[in-house]
């Protein structure tokens, strides 16, 4: 079924406990065990948090001014065109964008995880807010029906969300509806992994990653799907027969790795799919040729259906979240991770002090009709 074109309305709250630790993990940090033990202990407010609702002010960093990049684009055939430049359509500071998403109407939709926010940004850089008081969302999904899921966070140390203590970790449906998806382990006891990348199935379903792969089914209950990884972007192939997951290699280079997808929640015939160019990879786009797109501190990595590596898209700074968009999807917008301000110093903001920036290239590829990412 084609996504619909619908409109998203609705203030549904959806609660959400504290826990440290990165979203994006770097390399050499170990990964938590699949099923925690026992929930993190709840730290202490902190100054650099942001409060509930509020918009980001720009602020200046103390860290000396960023480095330019050579953001040089090379041609990839089918893919991408020399001499492309990309376009800077929106920044913010604070962990301010992440899990980007195609809307119905050529926007994209970014998870605000310091702003209990969904932002939805339009071609020309216009911003409204999609889904108002989505507690600690921090990545977004569709599926074929145009449902919209959001994978939410316990609060990081710094957090200074006067609810921050009743902030949980949990899959939800944003949209068209609102309500919780999944919030405990099949045996009831609270989810104890903050949620990651997720990808919704066309079974109702949701898989996400935290290190491992799991799999939060429309009844409510999430289980471990794979282990022994240490994953961060999830996405499926053109054919929605394959799930593909980033597999960090720690001090060496990461890799994709695939499953069969045999049942919902089920995943069958693990085996490497490709092994990046360079470090390790973090959000995952397909187009509509099946080639997937890895982003990465380089910038955006390229790989056939087969597996084959194609060449690399340079990016102005290190990208986590990648998607198709724009009319004819042939639009490539990505997520930056930081941001400047006017006088070319970091912006630091937020527990994390960090910020994003959005930026766009005209491509040759086209993502998947009638699907989200």
């Amino acid at each position: 079924m084609m996504y619909s074109k619908m409109l998203w309305t609705g203030l549904f709250c959806v609660g959400i406990v504290l826990c440290a630790g990165d979203a994006h993990a770097q390399a050499g940090v170990p990964f938590p065990p699949c099923i925690p033990t026992a929930q993190p202990a709840t730290p202490a407010p902190g100054a650099g948090g942001a409060a509930r609702g509020a918009q980001p002010p720009a602020g200046r960093g103390t860290a000396p001014e960023r480095i330019p990049r050579d953001v040089s684009v090379t041609a990839i055939p089918g893919v991408v065109a020399a001499a492309s430049q990309w376009t800077k359509i929106w920044q913010a500071g604070g962990n301010s964008a992440d899990g980007i998403v195609a809307a119905p109407d050529g926007s994209v939709l970014v998870a605000q995880e310091d702003f209990d926010t969904v932002l939805r940004i339009d071609a020309d850089g216009k911003t409204s807010v999609a889904v108002a008081e989505a507690k600690g969302v921090g990545s977004l999904s569709m599926d074929r029906q145009g449902r919209l899921f959001g994978a939410h966070r316990t609060e990081r140390p710094g957090s200074t969300k006067p609810d921050r203590a009743s902030i949980v970790n949990a899959i939800t449906l944003l949209a068209p509806q609102r309500r919780t998806l999944a919030a405990a382990w099949a045996d009831r006891t609270p989810l104890t992994v903050r949620p990651n990348d997720l990808t919704a199935d066309d079974h109702g379903g949701v898989y996400f990653t935290s290190g491992c792969v799991y799999y939060a089914s429309s009844k409510g209950a999430v289980t471990v799907a794979a282990d022994n990884l240490r994953t961060n972007g999830i996405a499926f192939s053109l054919d929605g027969k394959t799930l593909y997951v980033t597999n960090g290699g720690g001090e060496t280079r990461g890799t994709i790795v695939a499953f069969d997808v045999a049942a919902p929640g089920r995943l069958t015939r693990r085996h490497d799919f490709a092994t990046l160019a360079m470090g390790n990879g973090d959000g995952l786009a397909v187009d509509s040729q099946g080639r997937l797109y890895v982003t990465s501190n380089a910038g955006v990595q390229v790989f056939e259906s087969t597996g084959r590596y194609l060449g690399l898209i340079p990016t102005p700074r290190g990208v986590i979240s990648a998607v198709f968009a724009g009319p004819g999807k042939n639009t490539l917008y990505v997520v930056g991770s930081g941001a400047d301000d006017a006088d070319g110093q970091p912006i630091r903001e937020g527990p994390q002090q960090t910020a994003a920036t959005i930026y766009r290239l005209p491509m040759l590829a086209h993502g998947i009709p009638g699907r989200a990412k």
